[in-house]
């Protein structure tokens, strides 16, 4: 049925709007302190999963928190999401170090997010 698996959603980004009072709560939450705190994003490392802070949504505008399926081939899952019905709402594209993302909404509306590392 599908060409190209997941390995699972191992990525949540949470917009916040004070990134200081998130960075304590999910400091504490996760029991371990961030491994990226820029002032446009704050990241953790924790039980293999990583945890991002985005400052008012970032520039995506995020309004609620997205989960990222890491998968092998983002061109080729987003090519069978969006003929399974997804439409794409946000391109393929490089965020550092060789990351892919792109994000597509379900049917109904929700946000569902794809990741690559190459």
């Amino acid at each position: 049925m599908t060409t190209s698996s997941t390995q699972g959603i191992k990525t949540v980004l949470h917009p916040v709007s004070d990134l200081a009072a998130a960075k304590a709560v999910y400091t504490a939450l996760l029991g371990v302190p961030p491994q990226t705190d820029e002032s446009y994003y704050v990241g953790f490392e924790a039980a293999g999963q990583h945890i991002g802070l985005v400052p008012a949504g970032g520039p995506q505008g995020m309004t609620s928190p997205v989960t990222y399926w890491h998968v092998p081939d983002i061109e080729a899952k987003l090519a069978e999401v969006t003929a399974a019905g997804a439409t794409v709402t946000e391109k393929a594209h490089d965020v550092g170090g060789g990351r892919l993302v792109a994000t597509v909404t379900d049917p109904d509306g929700n946000v569902l997010g794809l990741l690559q590392d190459r």
